[in-house]
This record gives C-alpha cells, structure tokens and sequence, in this order.
C-alpha cells in the first residue's frame, strides 16, 4: 500500500511539476515571451482544442457545401436534379396515360366498338314531369344580391368573348345518295354516301387531322378532331390529301374517294360523327343530297 502511494505522489508531483516556457529572439537572445506550464495543463489544454477541432470539423460537414467533397456525402445539386426529374417523370406518366385513352378512343372509333343508348331528345322535358306549380321561382336575397354583382363586372368586361353567339355549322363532306343509313343497332355508326372515284372529300369543319392512315377493312382513312368534343371520321377513300398534325378549313380537301379496304361494295364514302366519343348519325347535321 505505502509503494502505492508513493507512485500516485510521484505522478501527481509529475504532472502539477512547474515548467516555463521561453520564446527568446535567436541573433541577442531577448526573452519575448514566456509561460508558466505544468503536464496537467498541457493535457487539459490540448483535450480541449481536441474537441474544439472536432466539433468545428463535425459543423463545417453537416451544415456547409464543403461536405460535397467528402466520399459519402451526395450532391446538393444532384439531389435538385433528381427531384426535378422524379417531377418530369410524374408529369410524363400522367401525359402517356392521357394519351393512351385517346388513342382508345381513336381505336374505337375506327373499330365501331362502341355502346350507344338511344334516346329521344324531344321528350327530355316531358320525361321529368315537373309540376312547375310546386316550384319557387322567385329569387332570394342571396341571388338577386349576386346577379347584381355580376352585372356590374359584365358592364366593363372589354374581353367579353363573342364566340358564344357563333353558330356552330357543319359542311357536307360530299354530295350525293345515301347507300346505307346510320344504323347503331347494327353497329354502322355512319352513312355510306355513293359517289364516283376520285370525288374530292371535304372536312366537315374546322379542325386538326388526329389520324390519317391505311387501315387493312376500312382502306386510307382519315379522322379530324373539331371543337364542342366533336370528330368526323372519312373512310374508303382512294388517296389522303392531309397528314396527321395538319389543319385544316371547313369545305377544305382532305381526301379522294375511292373504293379501299375490306368492307366496301363500291366507290362511296363511309362518313361518321362523334360527340364527346359517342357516335351521332350525321344526317341530323348535315344535307348530303345538295
């Protein structure tokens, strides 16, 4: 135990032992500085920078840029660039299905795959049988309070559109008889009009060219997409004037009629309207016998 003691004393006494540190200026040897140092203080001391340095160091990676330089660490431009690109992707995906159901409907279009229902658009008000009696007409506080408002912002709206008043017309892509009428029971969703090969076929009106190709049982086709969700569609023609992205004017040449593909009996051409991807039988629209 006494030898014990005797080594704790000679360590205690060699770390609290008083040193002095001197700086002198080495050509006359002046004393320039001079410290009072003991072990216990160097180690103190340089524990504590120690920890200083490896704090500072531990700052300086997580919350600078100089972190990019270390192995491990990723990017912050990377990072931007990978959200940007997990942004585009989601945007890409969404673009693609939206264009996948349009081509659907394309398909079916060009297929006739399509269910219809049948209705009689001049019995939709009697069908509701609404005893107008029983109904307040009158308008509330709220109403009469809202139309006032919007009147007042109508009055000096200069970018009123006038569009709304423009009827909307449709031209007879072709003149001529009527071989086959519209029949949606049996699945012709258009007419069959009779005419002589190489007859210009006309758009019905304004719109883009959303398909113009050679299909294997309707020949050269082509399928403009106009406004109000409507689609005409001109098959069995000889030849196609105007391409897919093209447009094209109401009465403008897009084809030549013709006798191409498997169901045909003889040059005529099989038109067709769509709304809103139901078919319409297009004699309601338009005269073909002018």
């Amino acid at each position: 135990m006494a030898e014990t003691k005797k080594g704790s004393k000679k360590i205690a006494q060699k770390l609290l032992h008083k040193y002095r540190l001197v700086i002198l200026n080495e050509d006359t040897f002046e004393e320039r500085l001079s410290f009072k140092l003991t072990r216990l203080n160097v180690f103190v001391l340089m524990s504590i920078l120690s920890i200083l340095l490896i704090v500072s160091t531990i700052l300086l990676i997580a919350f600078t840029p100089l972190r990019e330089y270390i192995p491990g660490y990723s990017s912050t431009a990377l990072k931007k660039q990978a959200i940007e690109l997990n942004y585009k992707t989601d945007s890409l995906q969404k673009v693609i299905y939206l264009n996948e159901q349009y081509f659907a409907s394309i398909k079916r279009v060009l297929e006739g795959d399509v269910s219809t229902v049948n209705f009689n658009r001049d019995s939709i008000i009697e069908a509701a049988k609404i005893d107008i009696n029983t109904i307040d007409l009158n308008p509330t506080k709220e109403d009469s309070l809202l139309r006032e408002k919007v009147n007042k912002e109508d009055k000096y709206n200069l970018f009123e559109s006038a569009t709304s008043h423009v009827n909307f017309v449709l031209f007879p892509p072709v003149n001529g008889n009527i071989s086959e009428e519209y029949n949606s029971k049996e699945k012709h969703y258009g007419v069959d009009i009779i005419t002589p090969k190489g007859t210009p076929i006309k758009a019905a009106a304004d719109g883009t060219i959303i398909f113009s190709e050679w299909t294997a049982e309707t020949g050269f086709v082509s399928i403009i997409e106009h406004s109000h969700g409507l689609i005409s569609v001109y098959k069995h023609n000889a030849s196609l004037t105007k391409f897919q992205g093209e447009l094209v004017k109401s009465g403008e040449v897009i084809a030549t009629s013709g006798n191409t593909g498997e169901f045909t009996t003889g040059p005529h051409l099989h038109f067709e309207l769509w709304s809103d991807g139901y078919p319409i039988n297009p004699t309601n629209f338009i005269d073909f016998n002018k």
